[in-house]
């Protein structure tokens, strides 16, 4: 997952550089004011979504199996230690009735 966050980070990056010059140098108009920084960044936000979507899809599938198998693994070992639970429950009460 850290690995995706900072791929998709880099994109995001790299679109802001690209929006800032495109504003900058007059392809893109500049926002009102003090807004120009917002503006940007609001740009590279809307670019670089679109971009991350399709870029990084091994990348977000990749760590999604991941994520799947260590919810699986947690599953199993809680059904496990129920289980323990279970069984020595069912022993110490089958020790205390009386025959």
């Amino acid at each position: 997952m850290l690995r995706y966050t900072l791929m998709r980070l880099g994109i995001f990056a790299g679109c802001l550089v690209v929006v800032w010059g495109a504003v900058y140098s007059g392809i893109f108009p500049r926002g009102f004011g003090d807004s120009n920084f917002l503006w940007v960044l609001l740009l590279a936000m809307v670019l670089s979504a679109p971009i991350s979507f399709v870029v990084l899809r091994k990348e977000r599938d990749r760590a999604s199996v991941r994520i799947v198998g260590r919810v699986d693994r947690m599953k199993a070992n809680l059904e496990a230690n129920r289980n323990q639970e279970d069984v020595a429950d069912d022993s110490s009460r089958a020790q205390s009735q009386p025959s």
